[in-house]
């Protein structure tokens, strides 16, 4: 009997690399696609061997062609960190827009079952909390967060769209922090920004006092949350994240105590439009799909600093990457 294919968009990615190893895992045949503006080759070369997986250099914001048939698509192909769309803002509309429409056309074409990953950041900066699947969000439009926060809620409402009046098979899954290996430490977000410091024997950097919020969520449950979304009945948007919730400040000190280093916390000035709290409502996840984290966050914390540490010495002075001009 022939395996059942699956198309990962952002395959190359962290998360989208986690999923590849995955459905490899659960012996799906991975088709991998990824354009590599932020997705890095070496986070899936480890599959390249398989017979079970391929992978097409594509940008999704163009004509999608898969050959064959296909039961299911993710969508995970978007920048996910504020130096990345603050960088290419306009092809971070592209994707979750135009991108997002392609593979629902494509899996109306397919007759497959899509799972497109949104995100909390379409709660903006929660004026209820924490957060729950009802709560239409607080965001800016015109910020410079805009860009990423408005093609996600666009991207949930044309796979409404699309489930609604072409009735394709449509999941929708609300992403909260989420952290663990191939995180790349240059990405601008807490938790490789603190890592990434430690090792380099600098100061922690905290953004505004230090008293907003964060809740995370260990890739593996993530991972696992995703594919039990996708193998339901439910189509409404459902929160995976773990409800777990801590200060930046708190967070910071809790990494200095990790990696042993002796350094201080710096405070800069808050960016602009930076939630102040964000924890997830999960009793969706709960009822739903009988999910929920598994991973403390002190045991997540020690295998990504582990996998950090690993790295040879000069990926931890990488400089974020330098985007092409968007079009």
């Amino acid at each position: 009997m022939s395996k059942k294919r699956i198309l990962i968009t952002g395959a190359a990615g962290f998360l989208g690399s986690h999923l590849c190893d995955r459905f490899i895992k659960e012996g799906y045949h991975v088709i991998a696609m990824d354009n590599l503006i932020t997705g890095d080759l070496k986070n899936i070369e480890h599959l390249f061997k398989l017979e079970q997986f391929e992978f097409y250099h594509h940008d999704i914001t163009k004509f999608i062609h898969v050959p064959g048939e296909l039961s299911y698509i993710l969508h995970f192909a978007s920048p996910a960190s504020p130096i990345d769309y603050l960088k290419i803002p306009i092809q971070t509309l592209k994707v979750g827009s135009l991108g997002t429409h392609n593979c629902l056309g494509l899996a109306k074409a397919k007759k497959a079952r899509i799972l497109v990953a949104s995100t909390s950041e379409i709660y903006g900066d929660p004026l209820v909390h924490p957060q729950n699947e009802e709560y239409w969000g607080n965001v800016n439009p015109v910020g410079p967060r805009g860009v990423y926060d408005e093609a996600k809620r666009f991207q949930e409402a044309i796979t409404m769209a699309y489930h609604n009046f072409h009735q394709v098979e449509s999941r929708i899954i609300r992403i909260f922090n989420t952290y663990g290996p191939r995180m790349r430490l240059n990405d601008g977000r807490a938790l490789p920004a603190f890592i990434g410091q430690a090792l380099r024997g600098e100061d922690l950097t905290v953004f505004g006092d230090g008293s907003q919020t964060r809740s995370f969520c260990y890739v593996d449950d993530l991972v696992e949350g995703i594919y039990r979304l996708l193998m339901s009945d439910y189509h409404l948007p459902v929160n995976i994240g773990n409800p777990s919730e801590i200060t930046l400040k708190q967070f910071a000190e809790e990494v200095i105590s990790l990696t042993g280093t002796k350094q201080k916390i710096i405070y800069k000035p808050l960016p602009v439009d930076d939630p102040k709290q964000r924890q997830p409502d999960i009793t969706r996840a709960r009822e739903v799909l009988g999910w929920e984290p598994k991973v403390g966050r002190s045991e997540g914390l020690r295998i990504t600093y582990e996998y950090f540490k690993s790295l040879p010495p000069e990926e931890w002075y990488k400089l974020p990457k330098e985007f092409v001009s968007s079009k």
